[in-house]
């Protein structure tokens, strides 16, 4: 005996065959949506667990501070390689060298960089036997600004319009050191490099006494 039409409460009346194919139709895209979301939901899940094992699981060491440079036993060296006096900058303790080399191709250049504060830097550099164009090279071009005494030394200040184009340099100071030439700069302020003036002061007297 052929089962009865299901009757629709909705409806109040049995579904027609379109009816019953909607209704499955539907059923189906509504199960199959479920087991999407479920999907996503478990991969979610697996990638955030493969996550959590890595940053957890994987063992890490704390990073050792980077070895402060020993500015007066690399000026050591340098000074017995080109048998000549090299500055070595009296700074303040919580002034960190980062760098301390010669380099150049006209005019070897020792220079000294320091982290001077939270977010400056200071150069102090020397130019062996420096011509009269070595300050410009080093600042792009930069032109002199007047000048200025630290510690009884005269110092040319040089206006840097652009900093970018400089090299993020803000101030800069030079002077001639005998032979040599002498030139503080960096993205500093003109407090920070009088502070680095007064650090080769001395020195500078003595490369200036050593020409004579």
């Amino acid at each position: 005996m052929a089962a009865s039409p299901r009757i629709v409460a909705e409806l109040g009346r049995p579904e027609t065959p379109d009816e019953t194919a909607a209704r499955k139709a539907e059923s189906s895209r509504v199960y199959r949506s479920s087991q999407t979301v479920r999907n996503l939901v478990a991969a979610l899940l697996v990638t955030l667990a493969v996550v959590a094992v890595i940053v957890f699981g994987v063992p890490r060491g704390s990073m050792e501070p980077t070895a402060q440079i020993d500015v007066a036993a690399q000026a050591q060296q340098i000074r017995s390689a080109f048998g000549r006096i090299v500055i070595v900058p009296k700074v303040p303790a919580s002034w960190r060298a980062n760098a301390a080399s010669v380099s150049g191709d006209q005019v070897q250049t020792w220079t000294v960089a320091y982290a001077a504060g939270k977010e400056g830097y200071v150069r102090i550099s020397q130019g062996f036997d420096a011509d009269g164009g070595w300050d410009a090279r080093l600042l792009s071009g930069s032109a002199s600004d007047g000048s200025i005494t630290i510690d009884g030394i005269s110092w040319t200040r040089y206006l840097l319009s652009d900093a970018a184009q400089a090299g993020n340099v803000t101030y800069a100071i030079g002077t001639d050191a005998g032979a040599d030439h002498v030139l503080i700069y960096g993205q500093t302020d003109p407090a920070t490099a009088a502070v680095a003036a007064n650090g080769v002061a001395d020195q500078i007297r003595q490369l200036r006494k050593a020409s004579r």
